[in-house]
Order: structure tokens, then C-alpha cells, then sequence
């Protein structure tokens, strides 16, 4: 399985998008194809946690004041679900590997594995 999620309005998502090659990849754009909570679950049983996979530089994640808030998984959780931005991005599954957000070790990473 090769896949990636991504956010068509994100620079750093489109820059990365055009670096990796991604022919064989299906894609899904988080704006307007949501995550669902089947491909949620797939996504934390790769990465071990939903935290992993949580944003925590989205401007909501400062408007609700969150980084003053414990949160649990189960919030994390529903956050994600909530609201497309809350997703880090962008998470690239490769068969049972997952790359998740867009540092230069985690995109060096990905195209080690991928070529």
C-alpha cells in the first residue's frame, strides 16, 4: 500500500509532493476528502499513538489554548477527526511503514525507502 495525505493549500505539502516521486501513490487531499475513523486507526496502529499524528503548530491548536491542556489520546483522537488541520502532514504510508509531517529526516527517510 502506498498512499499519502496531504492539504492541497499547503506550500510545504506541495514542495514535498513535487520532491518525492509519487506516481504510484494514491492520494488524498484532507480538505475535501476527510479522514475517516477506519483510516484514522490504520494511521495510529502504524505510529503508535494518535499524539504522533497530531499538529500542535495548527492555528487552532493556539486559539483553543491547547498546549495549556493535558491531553489525552482519546482527545487527540477526536480532535484529529474534528478538524483536517489538526492532522500533521503530510503522513505518507508505505507498505507497513508510515512518515508522518515534513522534516528533513522524516522526508529523507521516505525517499530512501521509496527508491
Amino acid at each position: 500500500m502506498r498512499k499519502v495525505y496531504f492539504l492541497q493549500t499547503c506550500d510545504t505539502c506541495r514542495r514535498i509532493l513535487n520532491e518525492v516521486n509519487i506516481t504510484d501513490f494514491e492520494r488524498q487531499e484532507i480538505k475535501s476528502n476527510l479522514i475517516n475513523v477506519s483510516q484514522l486507526e490504520e494511521m495510529r496502529k502504524r505510529s503508535g499513538s494518535y499524539e504522533a499524528l497530531f499538529n500542535k503548530r495548527a492555528r487552532l491548536y493556539k486559539s483553543l489554548d491547547l498546549k495549556n491542556k493535558t491531553l489525552s489520546e482519546e482527545d487527540y483522537r477526536k480532535f484529529i477527526l474534528e478538524e483536517y488541520t489538526f492532522l500533521k502532514r503530510p503522513v505518507f504510508m508505505v507498505e507497513n511503514n508510515i512518515f508522518i509531517g515534513n522534516s528533513k529526516n522524516v522526508i529523507a527517510a521516505l525517499k530512501e525507502k521509496i527508491n
